[in-house]
């Protein structure tokens, strides 16, 4: 268990300082993705199952949705789409797809061996009880983070938006 989660964390760094340092933001976006596994399957090492099925149901999935959204959104020109035409290329997914290919055989070696133990003999946590604790104790966080994300959506809006003043009549966007 300690192997893996070592392991985990090692990919971790190494997508994350791919993200920070990758020019091509469609790039950087696929480092994220791996980044955001390989956390999950750190909660998973550590019994927190609950936690890495949110992490990959909220952030890999939903949250990346919205940044690819983003990118488009933004449009950066014609020299942007034709760097984005790399994107086929088999050269770039080398690297994603080796590090999510150790996580996926990583995380197949946890399911063989059984069930992970927990870092802390701590009681098991149901979805009841996370739910509770977010709309109970929790509740100004949980509005806080709300309205952080309406108004980082707000402004990506205000990014993406053209004005109709500069826009040429007959121009094909």
């Amino acid at each position: 268990m300690n192997t893996a989660f070592y392991i985990a964390s090692a990919v971790a760094v190494f997508a994350t300082a791919k993200v920070v340092t990758h020019t091509n933001p469609v790039h950087a976006l696929l480092y994220f993705i791996v980044s955001l596994l390989a956390v999950a399957l750190i909660f998973f090492c550590l019994g927190a199952q609950l936690a890495a099925l949110f992490e990959v149901i909220i952030y890999a999935g939903a949250i990346m949705v919205l940044f690819v959204f983003m990118i488009m959104m933004l449009n950066l020109g014609t020299d942007t789409a034709l760097r984005e035409a790399q994107l086929f290329s088999p050269g770039i997914w080398i690297g994603p797809s080796v590090l999510s290919g150790l996580l996926l055989f990583e995380l197949a070696v946890l399911f063989i061996q059984g069930e992970p133990q927990s870092a802390s003999n701590a009681a098991m946590v149901s979805p009841k009880d996370v739910a509770l604790s977010l709309f109970n104790t929790y509740f100004l966080g949980v509005e806080l983070a709300s309205m952080l994300l309406l108004a980082a959506l707000v402004g990506g809006f205000h990014l993406g938006k053209r004005d109709q003043a500069e826009e040429l009549p007959g121009e094909v966007k």
